[in-house]
């Protein structure tokens, strides 16, 4: 394609705030690398939470490609949006946040104008996508129990000055309250009813910054969801031994259990909080999560297709 060849509309949309507010600095660079590549190029600055959502739900099916600038909250904000599209259109993203889990699953590039350049030059691909209660979405994780909490009650600006350390000072202050649920696991991969302290059901390589705590191999369009579930430790000895299986990535512990799924339902005595994509998701007595394979088309980089 010649410079300045018209490819169709574009839609950035941008949160101001996410990561350290980098946007505000690179933002002329960005349209700039978008117009050169010949698209016309419209810009909107989300002005409150849910907004990218709402932006992309009302606007996304009128543009040829949409592109979200932000953390993984707006990623997902962008794309919960596009759901409701007949017909969305193609994604970029451009990593701007404090963590970016699943830019590094997607092998975007770290530097936002190399991200840029990224969505005009790469190649598309379709991305599973999380269904939870038949009425909300999530991309790459929804979780309950110890730490959960931590992403959305840390504080934005805690999270830009300090990164990952924000999030791992905010997690010791939640050790000394572990809470335990009795909960019923259901899938036709496992099934057990026992007391738990922690699960997610994800979709990335990396959660929270932290690489492999799932599964060492993880793709993104197969249909299949990556499930780690710890049941309850009786006694501190247990605790460490759980943390030390965490860290050193064991196989086997009778206290934590991996498995993949393409559907999942959970119910529980009580209700529970969880979190989807870093936000709050809701308080829940019972839980259904479904895969839905390949259904946003997003331009990664480097990464691994089936």
């Amino acid at each position: 394609m010649k410079e300045g060849q018209s490819m169709g509309r574009l839609l950035l949309i941008a949160n101001p705030t996410a990561g350290k507010t980098r946007i505000k600095e690179r933002l002329l660079n960005i349209i700039d690398i978008f117009n050169k590549a010949g698209w016309r190029t419209e810009v909107h600055v989300t002005q409150s939470r849910l907004d990218a959502m709402n932006v992309a739900a009302s606007c996304g099916g009128d543009v040829d490609l949409l592109v979200c600038c932000g953390g993984d909250g707006t990623l997902s904000e962008t794309i919960s949006g596009m759901m409701r599209l007949e017909r969305p259109p193609v994604l970029g993203y451009i990593p701007a946040g404090s963590t970016n889990d699943f830019a590094s699953s997607l092998g975007i590039p770290r530097r936002m104008a190399d991200a840029a350049r990224n969505v005009v030059e790469g190649t598309p691909y379709r991305i599973d996508i999380g269904q939870f209660c038949g009425e909300r979405n999530f991309v790459y994780v929804a979780g309950f129990g110890a730490f959960t909490e931590v992403s959305y009650m840390t504080p934005q600006e805690k999270k830009n000055l300090l990164g990952h350390q924000a999030y791992m000072l905010e997690g010791m202050k939640s050790l000394a309250n572990i809470k335990s649920y009795h909960m019923k696991v259901e899938s036709d991969e496992f099934s057990m009813e026992e007391d738990f302290i922690f699960g997610m059901v994800t979709n990335t390589t990396s959660v929270g910054g932290f690489k492999g705590l799932v599964a060492r191999n993880v793709a993104l369009d197969d249909g299949l969801f990556e499930v780690l579930l710890i049941r309850t430790p009786t006694s501190p000895l247990e605790l460490t031994n759980i943390l030390s299986s965490m860290i050193t990535k064991e196989e086997y512990n009778e206290y934590v259990h991996r498995f993949l799924t393409s559907r999942l339902l959970i119910t529980c005595s009580e209700p529970v909080d969880w979190v989807l994509d870093g936000e709050f998701g809701g308080e829940r007595s019972e839980v259904e999560i479904e895969n839905l394979t390949k259904r946003i088309e997003i331009v990664a980089g480097n990464v691994k297709k089936h």
